[in-house]
């Protein structure tokens, strides 16, 4: 019998991939997203507003999906203006962490056996004293996203712990690919380089060069949201790369594959460096590997090499 598979945040980079990956391990699949519904069902499926918890009761209760991904987030940019804090945090907490509880406790009432993945970030460790951090790491985020991530993973905690329900949570590092939003600086990076290599544009201003992110590439990502909830017992997992480099380094591959001297092209703006000192987020990724066996098998140079590929394409 197919498994049915909801997915909270389905058209975003890690949601499309994941549609695409539960497609192809044969699950009938909803996709829920901002006024949008895609599924592989013959008859319609009703839109959901994930905010009402009556409405996320009714889908929950009607088709009790095996697995439901929740990759819905709300992620403000410092770069962004246009909100104040008290708005900030009413957005931020309204979709990372009370629309997921709706899921949490439609599971509760209606779906017990229903096993549910939350997406965390390395945004809430903010700024830990180690330079790796692990499942063990205290929470201490220093952002109204990192705050609002931390309050949702500790929701899953508490429905997994009180209700004995299989609620899993993904801590997950920096994970880039061409579907990666045009605002994240890997892709700045990407589409600056291609449009120097077309003669579109001559510059690319950067922040701090020397700044490390621990990057993977998302499709490797999404198979391990999708292995964790293959698991026997529900578990918290950091989901990284296990290691760290530089956005020079970014820097030299992308332009590098592409026969440019990055010296020639790229500037720093130290307006663009934030004043205060961030300690580099890296994550140990022993326990999943150890636990799920999964380690990340796609290069940092090839992702970069299939970023450019896709932007080549796409710029044609």
């Amino acid at each position: 019998m197919r498994k049915t598979a909801l997915i909270v945040g389905a058209e975003g980079q890690d949601g499309s991939y994941l549609f695409e990956k539960l497609q192809a391990e044969e699950y009938s699949v909803i996709g829920l997203d901002k006024d949008k519904i895609r599924h592989t069902f013959s008859e319609p499926v009703e839109a959901v507003d994930i905010t009402q918890t009556e409405q996320v009761y009714r889908l929950v209760k009607k088709y009790k999906p095996d697995e439901i991904y929740y990759l819905a987030a709300f992620h403000h940019s410092s770069e962004e203006i246009g909100y104040n804090d008290i708005e900030l945090f009413s957005k931020s907490y309204l979709i990372n962490v009370f629309s997921l509880i709706n899921f949490l406790d439609a599971m509760a009432k209606y779906s017990k056996l229903s096993r549910l993945f939350c997406a965390g970030s390395s945004h809430m460790f903010g700024n830990p004293d180690k330079n790796t951090q692990d499942e063990q790491t205290p929470f201490n985020p220093s952002c109204v996203y990192g705050i609002s991530k931390t309050a949702g993973v500790s929701a899953c905690r508490y429905y997994r712990n009180k209700h004995s329900l299989f609620a899993s949570a993904g801590i997950l590092y920096n994970h880039e690919s061409p579907r990666r939003a045009k605002n994240f600086v890997s892709q700045k990076i990407i589409k600056a380089a291609v449009a120097i290599k077309k003669n579109m544009s001559g510059k690319l201003i950067l922040g701090d060069i020397n700044a490390k992110v621990d990057w993977g590439y998302a499709p490797d990502y999404v198979e391990a949201m999708y292995l964790i909830l293959q698991q026997p017992v529900p578990e918290d997992f950091i989901i990284a790369s296990g290691g760290s480099r530089t956005i020079k380094q970014f820097v030299e591959i992308a332009f590098g594959k592409l026969d440019l001297n990055w010296k020639k092209y790229v500037e720093e703006d130290p307006s663009l460096i934030q004043k205060t000192k961030k300690n580099n987020l890296q994550g140990d990724i022993k326990k999943i590997g150890q636990k799920i066996g999964w380690k990340p098998p796609t290069s940092f140079d090839k992702m970069i090499g299939i970023m450019i590929d896709a932007e080549m394409e796409n710029t044609r």
